[in-house]
């Protein structure tokens, strides 16, 4: 299995859930504090939402590619590098509330791109909740943009 990721930053997390879930005829499959994440079954996506400043319009945050296994991570840092693309690895991360595995590269247009697997579910305490002071959150991984990248400024909440 394997599906695109698009990571959206949104001013109005509670709008773009409600929106999005019309949208694609589901609800969110983790709903944490500044984070919701839709598993599109049709189109195979995942819609990341990340809780951006209020006021400020939708934008593209980062592109990924979710694929099942670790190996299926190396076999991609294999194949870009020998492509002559420059590659950062990173293992066993936290990011998205998700423990993670991951490979960063950077589009021509400097848009961010990951090639990712989830290994583990991190802080499901926080399931469903909407808000927790930023001390609540610690062990989120806060933020999975590669150093560089347009949008390399720390993060709010979570990604990915």
């Amino acid at each position: 299995m394997s599906r695109i990721q698009l990571a959206l930053r949104v001013a109005d997390l509670d709008a773009a859930v409600a929106f999005y879930s019309r949208l694609f005829d589901t609800e969110p499959a983790k709903r944490r504090p500044g984070y919701a994440n839709f598993a599109v079954a049709e189109p195979p996506l995942k819609l990341v939402l990340l809780e951006g400043e209020a006021g400020e319009p939708t934008r593209m945050d980062h592109l990924g590619v979710e694929v099942a296994t670790t190996d299926e991570v190396t076999a991609a840092t294999n194949r870009l590098a020998d492509a002559g693309l420059a590659t950062r690895p990173e293992e066993n991360t936290t990011c998205c509330y998700a423990v993670q595995d991951k490979v960063w590269v950077t589009g021509p247009g400097g848009e961010p791109w990951e090639v990712y697997t989830v290994k583990a579910d991190a802080r499901p305490d926080l399931e469903g909740k909407t808000d927790a002071a930023p001390a609540a959150l610690s062990g989120d991984g806060n933020c999975c943009t590669p150093e560089g990248s347009a949008t390399d400024a720390p993060l709010a909440a979570s990604c990915c």
